[in-house]
């Protein structure tokens, strides 16, 4: 039966292709592979190769490991003709993608340290490019993830290495269909599979709908030969995810057919440096498009960029570290540039630059603008337009400015819409948190005050003074709560964090104090700072949204109280870290910026007392806790928060904001603002006592399977021992969460922490078991589970669990029977997929059951049985309606194909004898329910 339905999917999805320009063709195994591919690549170049020539051709296709084939794959392969003279091959042609040879062909066996059969390949001039590995339904995803790692270390490297071109794979068990690039095993991950969506981000799951939308052999040879990105530094290949393959599209066709501008509003940490490079590199490309501007709001940016630009393609940038060394890029034929708003506000407006820049401004030019929402960007704006005649100008951001979140300045209240025009597209918050792309944030409010009454909170905004505000006793109480906090906060410290503070003279002070506790041995947190010692810098992010300076200006009078102060700390630093910085020497004060946020990402710093640094455009992975002591709000207070909800690992579950200050109607308003407006409760964590119910249903499965830690070894099967990895999983995630919170208590759970200790010794032991058993033949099914910390769903009570109750009963005495048949009762009342099946279920027990014999199987048994009652049901219904035999089949693989109810017509196809027009529609939504009928007793919930 589970064969069947894995087949019924395979053919749908190949008659399918069909329908999509793919040639269907047969090719059993690598010698008919390498003749197919000789052919076509005949056919694509329009030529003739002997077998000679041909073999050259071969021997080089064999070369490499995949990064290095993927780059084969976009160049031409040069051979010597027969003739002496040389000659060159193109296996794609990436200028006009749809222009290649489409096949699609299943069952391949290619034969390794292993023989293996893929399920379906997609061809490109006869290399294989794409290969899809489906599952039947019901079964996880996961299952054909393990299952192309296990091709790719058995067979894919075998013969001529031809399946090392593979540039993406496609899973799907039907109803869930996710595509990933192609990479060595050990750098692939399950958390870098994606779901495909359209343009409005609603994702596309179904087989049937994911090929229509993604596997058309056009949109296909786009996404291969415009949207995998060759990572040359890691040496990876990256597939864009649908948002931003959507936002590149949107640029791109903005520029080719029209001279407007426009932004795109993806979320902080989806990847905007990525899908910008993307447009950017595709934009250089273009005839029509003189040069490519990236521009970035900060120096430390522009070097972050321009390094992260040339890992994604070797030397596509050239760092301008100065104005004059931006002039001359100008100047000459560099088709991309990353510059700093402040170089290229220097380039056109100084005079000594002016006689170069002046022949540019009628050239065809596109500008891109990192984080357009800074206020900025709004006097550069005007620069440019003023300055170049032919430019169009598109803006990145993951918070942009509307009209209730406009700062005033001297250009007045401006939106990002003022600035770029329309938003070309939009991925916001609840997308990438829904996506996994993002973590969601934990956000707690701590009181620091009460009023006389012991009562009331006071509202801060009423009384936002340095007199409470900044009262000596309310900065140490802050202190104590950090230190007794962080390191639950931060996994014992297993991640780092950030405190943000409302000015200078305030971080001082909590700097001070945290030192003077150090010293006096009340902890041993690593604390450093860095903050800009310009005047009248009290309180420059007095309204919360983000709009100063990173780094102190030269041309800005100096605070010489906080300069002294920022010496000291930095003194500390170096004595810590054995490094030499100071503020005297701007490129020494320029290296501690940067080595300050190195060591953050490396977990050296515990914490970061900043002002306005690092809170917008950091990006660390190891930073997952935000202390925050100061006003925030819109743009501002979501940049901020962000800083903490990078995904990194399954230990990392979410984004921990502790705010100082009453600002939970700040952050209401702000995911108002970016997200959606009733979509708060995808953004903020639930309550502490949610998660404590999780964690007591959790345990309560956990202790079913195994009621005390000595039961896990009496586990039999590996079926058992997977059981209860899965339920100490759920466990172990659910506490993970539980232990962020500041209530949490160990001692309230139902499993004592020294219980769960035994516990985690007894996974830990099946880990070291499973991975011991590795090199066997036999593939065990607990090589397939990852033993982390991960999100898993329940193990569903189907017929597979009834038969296993059955096969536990076999050689129990009468009284454990007895029980046995009360839980197989049970299952069948309470489960709704069980329900329809109880009556065949209990009949086998009664009929088949108790006559079976020791040396019977009695899953085989329950097959035949199954198999027989399915098949009587399927002549009974064809038989009572009158529907045609074959052609029911048809209608019911369909279904079980697209998950569509079958319509009227069809139904009303497959009759012998069509029923009168007025009687048509009773019949056959008649029929259709006994269609559903049988599905859900016969197939649904079996597996």
């Amino acid at each position: 039966m589970s064969t069947q339905t894995e087949q019924q999917l395979e053919d749908a999805l190949i008659a399918q292709l069909e329908t999509l320009g793919w040639d269907r063709v047969t090719i059993k195994d690598e010698a008919d592979l390498v003749s197919n591919l000789k052919h076509k690549l005949e056919v694509h170049n329009k030529t003739s190769l002997s077998e000679a020539e041909f073999k050259q051709v071969l021997n080089k296709l064999a070369r490499g490991n995949i990064f290095e084939k993927a780059k084969t794959l976009r160049d031409k392969v040069d051979f010597t003709k027969d003739d002496g003279t040389t000659g060159y091959i193109e296996l794609i042609n990436q200028a006009q993608w749809c222009k290649n040879q489409y096949q699609v062909t299943n069952q391949i066996t290619m034969e390794g340290s292993y023989k293996n059969r893929y399920d379906v390949t997609l061809l490109v001039n006869g290399l294989p490019l794409v290969q899809i590995e489906l599952k039947r339904r019901g079964l996880e995803m996961k299952e054909a993830f393990n299952q192309t790692n296990r091709y790719h270390r058995h067979s894919f490297s075998a013969g001529y290495g031809l399946f090392g071109f593979l540039q993406l794979f496609v899973i799907s068990n039907g109803v869930n269909t996710k595509y990933y690039a192609n990479n060595p095993v050990n750098r692939r991950d399950f958390k870098q599979t994606f779901f495909w969506a359209d343009e409005e981000n609603k994702t596309i799951r179904q087989l049937s709908a994911f090929a229509e939308e993604f596997l058309e052999k056009c949109t296909l040879s786009k996404m291969i030969t415009k949207y995998i990105v060759l990572h040359e530094s890691d040496q990876l290949l990256m597939a864009l995810r649908p948002y931003q393959f959507y936002a590149v599209e949107r640029i791109v066709e903005r520029v080719q057919n029209t001279t407007k501008n426009g932004y795109i509003w993806h979320t902080t940490g989806s990847g905007k440096t990525l899908t910008s490079f993307k447009a950017a590199q595709i934009l250089t490309q273009s005839p029509h498009v003189h040069k490519v501007v990236f521009v970035v709001d900060r120096k430390d940016l522009d070097f972050q960029t321009i390094k992260e630009f040339n890992s994604f393609s070797e030397g596509s940038v050239d760092a301008t570290t100065n104005t004059a060394n931006l002039v001359k890029q100008f100047a000459n034929d560099t088709p991309l540039i990353v510059t700093t708003l402040q170089k290229l506000n220097t380039a056109i407006s100084s005079q000594r630059h002016l006689k170069v820049m002046d022949d540019l401004k009628d050239k065809r030019m596109v500008f891109i603008f990192d984080e357009c929402h800074r206020s900025q960007f709004g006097e550069t704006h005007k620069r440019i337009t003023d300055f170049f005649g032919n430019v169009q100008m598109f803006g990145f951001t993951g918070t942009p400015i509307f009209a209730e979140n406009a700062a005033k300045n001297a250009m007045g209240k401006r939106t990002t819409k003022d600035l770029f025009g329309e938003c070309l597209h939009k991925y916001v918050i609840t997308d990438a948190i829904r996506d996994e792309n993002v973590l969601k944030f934990s956000v707690e409010y701590i009181r620091t005050f009460k009023s006389k009454d012991g009562v009331q909170d006071i509202e801060v905004e009423a009384i936002d003074t340095a007199e409470v505000m900044e009262a000596p006793a309310r900065l140490e109480l802050i202190a104590d709560y950090i230190i007794a906090n962080h390191n639950r906060k931060t996994h014992d410290r297993s991640f780092t964090a950030i405190m943000a503070v409302s000015n200078v003279k305030t971080l001082i002070a909590y700097y001070e104090l945290f030192k003077r506790k150090k010293d006096a041995g009340e902890h041993d947190l690593r604390i450093a700072t860095i903050f800009s010692y310009q005047a009248n810098e009290e309180d420059a992010e007095a309204d919360g949204m983000g709009t100063g300076d990173d780094l102190p200006d030269d041309t800005h009078p100096v605070n010489t109280h906080s300069r002294d102060a920022l010496e000291r700390f930095i003194g500390d630093y170096n004595a810590t870290y054995g490094s030499n910085y100071n503020t005297r020497d701007s490129k020494l004060f320029y290296a501690y910026y940067k080595d300050i946020g190195k060591r953050v990402k490396n977990r050296e710093v515990d914490i970061l007392l900043v002002v306005n640094m690092f809170l917008t455009g950091f990006d660390s992975k190891a930073l997952n806790t935000i202390y925050v002591d100061k006003n925030l709000k819109h743009h501002g207070l979501i940049q901020a928060y962000s800083r903490t909800n990078r995904i990194m690992g399954t230990k990392k579950s979410q984004g921990n904001v502790v705010a100082f200050r009453n600002l939970k109607p700040a952050t209401d308003k702000a995911i108002e603002l970016f997200a959606n407006k009733d979509a708060q409760e995808e953004i903020i964590l639930a309550p502490y006592e949610d998660y404590l119910k999780k964690f007591e249903e959790a345990a309560a499965a956990l202790l079913a399977i195994t009621p005390t830690v000595d039961s896990v070894d009496d586990l039999l099967t590996e079926e058992d021992e997977a059981a209860f990895i899965k339920a100490f999983r759920e466990v172990i995630r659910v506490k993970n969460v539980l232990e962020c919170f500041t209530q949490f208590d160990p001692e309230s759970l139902p499993i004592d922490p020294q219980t769960f200790a035994d516990y985690r010794s007894k996974y830990l032991d099946l880990y070291d078991k499973v991975r011991g058993e590795k090199t066997k033949e036999k593939v065990s099914i607990l090589d397939d589970l990852d033993f982390e910390i991960e999100l898993i769903s329940r193990d569903k009570i189907n017929v597979s669990y009834i038969i296993n109750l059955l096969r536990n009963m076999a050689d129990k005495p009468p009284a454990e029977q007895a029980k046995a048949r009360k839980a197989i009762s049970d299952a069948l009342d309470t489960e709704a997929q069980l329900r329809s099946k109880k009556e065949l279920i209990e009949q086998f027990i009664e009929q088949h059951f108790a006559r079976l014999t020791p040396s019977d199987d009695l899953g085989e048994e329950f097959d035949s049985y199954w198999a027989a009652q399915k098949q009587a049901a399927l002549e009974a219904l064809s038989e009572e309606e009158g529907l045609k035999r074959e052609a029911l089949d048809k209608v019911l693989a369909n279904y079980l194909f697209t998950e569509k109810t079958p319509m009227r017509d069809d139904v009303i196809g497959i009759m012998e004898k069509r029923p009168a027009l007025r009687e048509r529609r009773s019949i056959a939504d008649r029929v259709i329910e006994k269609i559903k009928s049988f599905v859900e007793t016969f197939i649904e919930g079996v597996d």
